[in-house]
């Protein structure tokens, strides 16, 4: 099915087709889409209860494909084969599915997962459409698939905390380079002019209707990042080095509704000039956290990574 085809199909209601299972999960969407879309996560919480998957191939990109076995307490081998129509990042996923019981019944759908943020938390919903009415019953009672499909989440949700810890533990430190094809003034003036910075500071979808920076050593930075379903996150530092065009060096932090400080990062940017370009480096080391900092840290690299890109764009502009 063509990816003009499944938009259409996730607008449109076959009720006698379909299958809907929706959970909110208490974890921030990038975790959530980091579970799903990375191979060494997801074989942890993939199927119901009892079972195990196996991956051959898996490219969660339009057009690529997902081989898989899952195996069932029983020894039984379900393989499947499915291709991704559409992937939208931390906001959606469609394939289509076609697989069964070794040797048995084929079964056939397309499965579109919707991943949106509920504050601090994830609503994951999951839509299989199938072939015919007669098709949805026959898995429903000879797979239980609404059983499994809500076994599934349920194993997703036991993973989460998991790999928060996991997260919280491994991304003490961050390094990230980048070329741009601007000028390193041109680069450096994004970061260090407020009304620029504000253009493109945090992950995609985010705006900045408080950006204030007093560029000195010893001088504060302040943030309201606003999230697009409304929720802000501020946060603040203080400028430790500036070497302009080539460095800066500044502490970091988010804050709670009571301005208390979660983490400290300290925040190591050079700006090396090539031939007309620019190549960023930054390096992010983690100085201090409180126990509530896991699920803002485990965002960290994914939202740097989206500011980057933010920027690149920006920079593109002149």
């Amino acid at each position: 099915m063509s990816a003009k085809n499944s938009a259409a199909s996730a607008t449109v209601a076959f009720p006698e087709r379909e299958i809907v299972i929706s959970r909110v999960f208490d974890a921030p969407r990038e975790m959530v889409w980091e579970a799903w879309t990375n191979p060494k996560h997801i074989v942890n919480w993939w199927g119901p209860r009892g079972f195990t998957t196996s991956i051959e191939v898996m490219e969660v990109r339009p057009g690529g494909e997902w081989r898989h076995t899952m195996h069932g307490p029983d020894g039984t081998d379900y393989p499947n084969r499915s291709v991704f129509s559409e992937v939208v990042k931390s906001e959606r996923i469609v394939f289509t599915n076609g697989g069964g019981k070794k040797g048995g019944r084929s079964v056939h759908f397309e499965s579109t997962w919707t991943f949106e943020e509920v504050g601090d938390k994830t609503r994951v919903t999951i839509r299989m459409v199938f072939e015919t009415a007669q098709e949805r019953e026959w898995v429903v009672k000879e797979h239980h698939a609404i059983e499994g499909g809500n076994q599934t989440l349920a194993r997703l949700e036991e993973f989460l905390p998991r790999l928060a810890g996991e997260a919280d533990s491994s991304i003490k430190e961050l390094v990230i380079s980048r070329e741009f094809a601007a000028p390193r003034d041109l680069v450096w003036k994004a970061w260090t002019d407020a009304k620029h910075l504000a253009q493109w500071w945090g992950p995609h979808g985010f705006t900045n209707p408080v950006c204030e920076v007093d560029l000195r050593p010893g001088g504060a930075i302040l943030i309201h990042m606003r999230a697009p379903n409304g929720t802000v996150y501020p946060m603040k530092g203080t400028f430790e080095e500036i070497v302009a065009p080539e460095r800066l060096v500044f502490l970091s932090g988010a804050m709670d509704e009571t301005g208390k400080l979660l983490f400290e990062v300290r925040n190591t940017v050079t700006f090396a000039e090539q031939a007309g370009r620019t190549k960023l480096t930054m390096h992010a080391h983690v100085v201090s956290a409180t126990d509530e900092a896991g699920r803002h840290l485990s965002g960290m690299e994914v939202g740097w990574m989206q500011s980057l890109e933010r920027l690149e764009a920006f920079v593109a502009k002149g």
